[in-house]
C-alpha cells in the first residue's frame, strides 16, 4: 500500500473489497501482518493484543470480515469458508499487499486464515491459529470421537457469555465486547447465527495437512480453560499439522484479557518470520488483478483513528 507514517494506534479505513464497502484498521510499519478477528467480535476488540504486533516490528491490517463491522456482507454464493477466503486474497488487493504475510486468526478468524492459507499459497508466509475453529472434534462419546457439527449452537451460546467474559477479567474485557459484538449483533443478527453455524461445521483438518505438505510455518496456541474451542479440537488441529500446539493460561479470549502474554508468545515466530524476510529478493511480483470477486482497485480512505488522541484527517478515495 502506499506508505504512510503510521504510529502503534490503529488507524480505520475503509476501502472497496469487490464492489463492497469494507472497514480495516492499520498501524506500524514493517512485516505485514494480517489478522482475522474471531465470530460476533471484529477489530476494535483486540487494539490492546494488536499494539504488541505493532512493537514487534510489523504492519499490522485487521480487516472487519463480512458481516461484521461495518463491511458488507458477502453475496449469497459466496457464503462459506472458501468465499471467505477470496474475500481476504481481494482485501490483501485492494491495500496494495503484494508479499506474503503473516497470517493471524483468533477463533472463526483463524478458520478463515486456514483457508486463505490453503486456498491462495502464495498470500502466506507463516499462519498462526489462536483457538482456532477447523478441529471438529468436539469431545468423546465411549470410545467414539463426535464432531463438532454435533454440538448444538444453544450450547456454544451457553458457554459464550462466560468463556468470554471470565470474572477475574471482567472489568477488562467487558468494555471492548460492547464496542464490538453487541452492535455487531443488532447491526446484523442474521450473519451473527449464519457465521456461528458455519463454523460449528467446519472440518479444516484435510487443508492443515496439505498445509503440512507444503512446509508451511504453522503455529497453534489454545487458552487451557476454552470451553469454546474444546481441547479434542485443538488436538486435532496439531495431529493435522503433525507437531504440537502451545497451550496457554486463559480461555476462549485470552488474548484480549491478557494482550501481554499474547505479545510474549508471538514475539519468537515474529521474529523468525522476519529473519526469512529479510533473505528474500528485494523484488516481487507483479500484482495481480481482477478474480472471482471482480476486484475493483481503489487508494483506502482514512476515516478516523482508534484508541489516539486525534482524528486523522480523510484522505480521498481514489478509483
Amino acid at each position: 500500500m502506499a506508505s504512510d507514517d503510521l504510529g502503534e494506534h490503529l488507524v480505520w479505513r475503509k476501502a472497496q473489497v469487490a464492489g463492497r464497502q469494507a472497514l480495516y484498521g492499520v498501524a506500524g510499519v514493517g512485516l505485514p501482518v494480517v489478522f482475522l478477528h474471531g465470530w460476533g467480535l471484529g477489530q476494535h476488540a483486540y487494539k490492546r493484543a494488536l499494539k504488541r504486533l505493532v512493537r514487534l516490528g510489523c504492519q499490522v491490517f485487521a480487516p472487519a470480515l463480512p458481516g461484521f463491522g461495518g463491511t458488507a456482507d458477502l453475496p449469497g454464493d459466496e457464503f462459506s469458508l472458501p468465499g471467505y477466503a477470496r474475500w481476504v486474497d481481494a482485501f490483501l488487493e485492494a491495500v496494495d499487499v503484494q508479499e506474503p504475510v503473516f497470517l493471524v486468526g483468533h477463533s472463526f478468524g483463524g478458520g478463515v486464515a486456514i483457508q486463505v492459507a490453503h486456498d491462495f499459497p502464495d498470500r502466506v508466509r507463516t499462519l498462526v491459529l489462536v483457538n482456532s475453529i477447523g478441529g471438529s472434534a468436539w469431545g468423546r462419546r465411549g470410545s467414539a470421537l463426535r464432531s463438532m457439527a454435533d454440538r448444538p449452537l444453544w450450547d456454544w451460546g451457553i458457554h459464550f457469555p462466560s468463556d468470554l467474559l471470565p470474572i477475574p477479567n471482567f472489568t477488562k474485557v467487558l468494555p471492548v465486547i460492547l464496542e464490538d459484538a453487541v452492535p455487531n449483533l443488532v447491526r446484523n443478527p442474521r450473519a451473527f447465527w449464519k457465521v456461528a453455524n458455519l463454523a460449528r461445521n467446519a472440518d479444516l483438518t484435510a487443508e492443515l495437512e496439505h498445509l503440512k505438505k507444503r512446509k508451511l510455518p504453522v503455529v497453534v496456541l489454545w487458552g487451557e480453560q476454552d470451553q469454546i474451542i474444546p481441547r479434542s479440537s485443538f488436538d486435532a488441529l496439531c495431529a493435522a499439522i503433525g507437531q504440537p500446539g502451545e497451550i496457554v493460561a486463559g480461555n476462549h479470549s485470552w488474548l484480549l484479557a491478557d494482550p501481554d502474554s499474547f505479545g510474549e508468545v508471538m514475539t519468537n515466530v515474529v521474529e523468525v518470520a522476519k529473519l526469512a524476510r529479510s533473505m528474500e529478493p528485494a523484488t516481487r511480483p507483479p500484482a495481480r488483478r481482477g478474480g472471482r470477486l471482480g476486484l475493483r482497485r481503489v487508494r483506502p480512505r482514512r476515516l478516523r483513528t482508534i484508541d489516539a488522541a486525534k482524528p486523522a484527517d480523510e484522505e480521498q478515495q481514489t478509483q
